[in-house]
Parts: structure tokens; C-alpha cells; sequence
């Protein structure tokens, strides 16, 4: 299949295929005469493997490691994944905190502002955000 279909049939924009052709995590079975991308239906398998690690919110460079330990199943254990799955949710646990201060900052912010159409001079929101700390 030429990458247009390869692009419809995983959900994937051309353009991403060739970017990730690019990294080498996606490797077309061979050119045609026209010099064509074409792909097979483990290049289908493989996109699709990419794009739920992303969706996972592994990064480019846990799924080539994930996709490594796919393609090469005998020569790896199954622990390898495990642990790129457990520092994948560490990080996250990390962000989502993050993000949870960054919601209740936000919402403090929100409370105080009298949000009227007075000038922004007096503007709690600007004020707490013009300070040095």
C-alpha cells in the first residue's frame, strides 16, 4: 500500500509517516519503479503500535524502545516494558500534579478578581502576576 493508505488506514497524516520513517521508527518493506513509499501490513501493524504509545503518552523515544522490544520479542523480557511503563506513569503522576497547582492558582486568581469592566489598572489577576514573589 502507497502511504496515503497507509495514512487512512492508521489514523496517521502522511506527513507523520514520513517523520517517522524519518526516526527510523517506521521502516517501508520497499520502493516501487516510481520510486513510491510501500508499505505492508506489519507497517500498518507498526503504525498503528506507534500511534497507541503516543495516545499512552509515551514519547518518540519510549516507543522506539517499546517498538525495539516488539520486534525483537526473544532477545528482550518482558520487565523492559514494565519499566518504561512505570517511569511513563511516575511522570505523569508528576504532571498531573503540577497541573493541579497550576488549576488551584488559577482558580484563586479567578475568586479574587472582581472581573467588572473597570479599568485593568486594579486587576487582582495582573497585580499578583506583576509581582517579584
Amino acid at each position: 500500500m502507497k502511504i496515503n493508505e497507509l495514512a487512512k488506514l492508521s489514523g496517521i497524516s502522511a506527513y507523520t509517516l514520513r517523520y517517522y520513517e524519518k526516526l527510523g521508527l517506521l521502516t517501508p518493506a520497499h520502493r516501487s519503479e516510481s520510486n513510491y513509499r510501500i508499505y505492508s501490513k506489519d507497517d500498518l501493524t507498526t503504525a498503528k503500535f506507534i500511534k497507541r504509545s503516543k495516545e499512552c503518552g509515551f514519547s518518540l523515544a519510549e516507543t522506539a524502545s517499546l517498538l525495539a522490544i516488539k520486534n525483537d520479542k526473544t532477545q528482550h523480557v518482558c520487565a523492559e516494558a514494565k519499566e518504561i511503563t512505570k517511569i511513563k506513569i511516575v511522570e505523569l503522576a508528576e504532571q498531573i500534579e503540577k497541573l493541579t497547582r497550576m488549576q488551584s492558582t488559577l482558580q484563586e486568581l479567578q475568586a479574587f478578581c472582581c472581573g467588572g469592566q473597570e479599568s485593568a489598572e486594579f486587576c487582582s489577576i495582573i497585580s499578583t502576576l506583576e509581582k517579584d514573589s
